[in-house]
């Protein structure tokens, strides 16, 4: 379904966090009016257009979750350290049904992405082939630390 509501560019937020909980995985956030939409995607994004991420969807959190770096203890949302791994504008330029199109704007991914449904609680995320994409490249590896206050997550538990 296109119409021209979801087709329209609307400005946006996006952070993504790095969480060591039960595992280590990153939280890709995307601002959707008063809430952050929410994916667990266990391997990270990718700026590499052949690579396929599992992206699961989790609750909305709030927009002030988006900001948090620092260790959760005992919290409902899960404990561990968080670091903001990425964050800056976004631009959603389609919001379908099982169907997302972003852009983003920050300190490490850049350019086009798409949210993908495969089923009730499976997403693919995906770079879009343009020309921020690096094929071959593995950005969380290249660029593991916070993009605010530049440690990684193991710093903030003393590892």
């Amino acid at each position: 379904m296109t119409t021209e509501a979801s087709s329209r560019v609307t400005s946006s937020r996006f952070v993504v966090q790095l969480h060591d909980a039960t595992t280590l995985h990153y939280d890709l956030r995307i601002q959707a009016g008063d809430v952050l939409r929410s994916w667990a995607v266990p391997k990270g994004p990718s700026l590499d257009p052949a690579v396929r991420r599992l992206a699961v969807p989790v609750e909305d959190h709030s927009l002030e979750a988006g900001d948090f770096e620092g260790v959760h203890e005992g919290q409902r949302r899960g404990s561990g350290a968080v670091i903001i791994w990425d964050e800056g504008p976004a631009g959603v330029v389609r919001d379908d049904p099982g169907h997302l199109v972003f852009t983003a704007h920050g300190g490490k991914l850049s350019g086009g992405f798409a949210l993908t449904r495969t089923g009730p609680r499976r997403w693919i995320l995906v770079k879009a082939r343009d020309e921020q994409a690096r094929p071959g490249s593995d950005i969380t590896a290249e660029r593991p630390e916070s993009v605010r206050s530049g440690r990684i997550w193991q710093e903030l538990v003393g590892g």
